[in-house]
């Protein structure tokens, strides 16, 4: 791993007051409904795990994981399921959960195949949104934090395994040679 240091972006407090009230959000959205949570593996656990504590509602869970591959180190938007459902989404009222939406390539795809699995309603909640980064055009209804094209480590998300478990939003600096 390159020489860096980790400076942090969002605080632990401030990450579970959005958290918070998201939960508030969606407790009030899907009012008389079970909500069935599909998380995207490995990063949005953590933020899923969270939210749901904070859904006052019957809540469902499932997960999925996915792999988006090319020759580059940025998603090339081809994506390979590598672990699908274990539930049909036939009549439920799915929220798709992701840690971060960047290109929007990956999510676009998951989107457009979840749909065609007849879902009742389908919506996508991110703790982390990169807005400068999308090259597809993918709605979120539930946005934690928007934040600026930076390497962030935290709260699941990782730089080669390693910082998920980091209670806040970390960001990425590497350090001068």
């Amino acid at each position: 791993m390159d020489k860096h240091h980790v400076e942090v972006l969002l605080s632990e407090e401030e990450v579970n007051n959005r958290i918070k009230e998201i939960g508030a959000e969606i407790t009030r959205d899907y009012a008389g409904k079970t909500v069935h949570l599909v998380c995207v593996l490995k990063g949005g656990s953590f933020f899923m795990c969270e939210l749901a504590k904070r859904i006052d509602l019957n809540v469902s869970l499932d997960f999925m994981s996915v792999s988006s591959y090319g020759s580059d180190t940025k998603s090339s938007g081809i994506v390979r399921i590598v672990k699908d459902l274990d539930e049909p989404l036939v009549g439920k009222d799915v929220l798709v959960v992701e840690d971060i939406v960047d290109s929007g390539r990956t999510l676009s795809y998951l989107l457009a195949l979840l749909k065609d699995r007849h879902p009742n309603s389908i919506k996508l909640c991110t703790l982390l949104d990169k807005p400068d980064r999308r090259v597809t055009d993918v709605h979120v209804d539930y946005t934690g934090f928007q934040i600026p094209d930076v390497f962030v480590v935290g709260y699941g998300l990782d730089y080669d395994q390693v910082y998920r478990n980091l209670p806040y939003i970390g960001e990425v600096v590497f350090d001068p040679e």
